[in-house]
This record gives structure tokens, sequence and C-alpha cells, in this order.
């Protein structure tokens, strides 16, 4: 019974939340500051579930991982030389694949 709680808690907390966003008035959504602020947060968001499914280990330790490090490292030189988002999965992906072969 808990979890139905805890689901449909969550779904009005979620509505509400919308609906906060829906009502807000239109000088506070234009306020520069608040511009930034929203501009900034989904980065930083990808930033960390970046870092920690990179660094995930056993038990939700911190490990390092040669491959997935190489495949992450592939993946942001595909970036930087401004590859398609799907060639830059397709280098991540072959890189930990070749790494993991090699045996690291």
């Amino acid at each position: 019974m808990s979890l139905w709680i805890a689901l449909v808690a969550t779904a009005v907390g979620c509505y509400l939340l919308k609906f906060a966003g829906m009502a807000a008035p239109r000088r506070l959504l234009d306020d520069p500051a608040l511009q930034r602020f929203a501009t900034a947060v989904p980065v930083a968001l990808l930033a960390a579930l970046i870092a920690v499914q990179a660094l995930q280990g056993e038990r939700q330790a911190l490990d390092w991982d040669t491959a997935r490090m190489g495949g992450l490292g592939a993946a942001v030189f595909a970036l930087v030389l401004r590859a398609p988002f799907l060639a830059v999965i397709v280098v991540a992906a072959a890189a930990t694949a070749g790494l993991r072969a090699l045996g690291l």
C-alpha cells in the first residue's frame, strides 16, 4: 500500500510543479537571472549523471573503469569534432568495446 501512496504523491507533486511553471507570471519568467539558471541547470544535471554513470562500480561505490573512461574520452573527442549525436554514441561504444576486448 505504501508504494501506491508514494506513486500518487509523486504524480501529484509532478503535476503541481508543472502547474506552477504554467501559472508563473511573465515578469518572473523574463528575469535574466532566472533564464541563466534555467539554461545552466540541465547542463549541470547531465554532467552529474554522466559522472556518476561513468564511475559507477559495485554497490554504488565509485570505481575507475579504464574501458568506460576511454569510451567517455572518445565521446568527448567526437563532440569536439562536432560529430552528430548518433556518431558520438557509436564512437563511444566502439571505443569501450575495443578497450574491453584488449582486456582493459
